[in-house]
Parts: structure tokens; C-alpha cells; sequence
């Protein structure tokens, strides 16, 4: 009597999503110890450096930009910028015309730490997308295409 198959794959290598699931949480795993020196979470540092990033780029920040920049959901992206402004790195306030909303900006020290872990975390993914080669930029792509097929972009 034959067993009944409950994988559409022969192997685990096979499976898209396995295999995404393996290097997101490698990867998320030394991201963490990257951010260790700055005692900063990686949503806390996501969230940080997203907030200088849109800063540099002239963009009213407020907390449900960043939630959509991120990819983030509102109530957890509230709850960590809550955990920032506590520790001292950024400020939240009433947005001038929106009173529903809140705009984000970066303290000083949020600045300052921000850069340092942008540095910290370039460097680490230069080292672990190394294996690549010339073809991070089509690997990029091919991440925005389900990015966008998700409603994501």
C-alpha cells in the first residue's frame, strides 16, 4: 500500500517558501546580534532608520507612513516608536492638521544612534548577501515583484 503524499516536493531545497523561511531567520537572528552594541530590537532599529531615512528625504513623518514604509502593522509600529521615545530617541506630537495622526521626528541621540546602526547593519548585510555576487540587484527585484503581488509596494 502506497503512502499518501503530503508534500508537492521531493525535498525541503524544493519548497520556496521553506527555503525563505530558513534565510529570513538566519538572517534576523545575527541581525539581532549586530544590534546588540546599540540596545535597540531589529522593529526598533527598522523603525529608527526609516524615520531618518524619510527625514533625509523631506517627507512629513507621521506613525502610519511609517507603518506603510515598513511594512509594520499601526498598532506595533505605535507600541515600538512608544519604546524609542521613552528611551529617548525620538519625539512623537499632534500632527498641525491631522488630529488623528502623530508626527515622528528624531531626537538627537536618535540620529546619532541611527547612523551608527545603519552602519552596523549595511555592513552586516554587505558580509551576508556577499554570497550573491552580481546578482543581489536581480535578487532585489525579484523580492519587490512579491512585494508588489502582495499589495505590499
Amino acid at each position: 500500500m502506497k503512502k499518501e503524499q503530503a508534500f508537492s516536493v521531493e525535498t525541503p531545497e524544493e519548497s520556496s517558501g521553506f527555503l525563505l523561511w530558513q534565510v529570513t531567520n538566519l538572517w534576523q537572528r545575527e541581525i539581532r546580534q549586530a544590534l546588540v552594541p546599540y540596545g535597540i530590537t531589529h522593529s526598533q532599529f527598522v523603525l529608527l532608520a526609516s524615520t531618518l531615512w524619510l527625514s533625509q528625504h523631506d517627507a512629513p513623518i507621521t506613525q502610519v507612513l511609517l507603518s506603510n514604509h515598513t511594512k509594520i502593522d499601526p498598532m506595533t509600529t505605535s507600541t515600538v516608536l512608544r519604546t524609542l521615545q521613552a528611551k529617548g530617541l525620538l519625539q512623537r506630537q499632534e500632527h498641525a492638521t491631522d488630529t488623528r495622526a502623530k508626527t515622528v521626528a528624531l531626537t538627537p541621540e536618535g540620529i546619532k544612534l541611527a547612523r551608527q546602526a545603519v552602519k552596523a547593519v549595511e555592513q552586516f548585510d554587505k558580509k551576508f548577501f556577499t554570497t550573491l555576487g552580481g546578482k543581489a540587484n536581480n535578487f532585489n527585484s525579484l523580492l519587490q515583484s512579491l512585494l508588489a503581488q502582495s499589495g505590499g509596494e
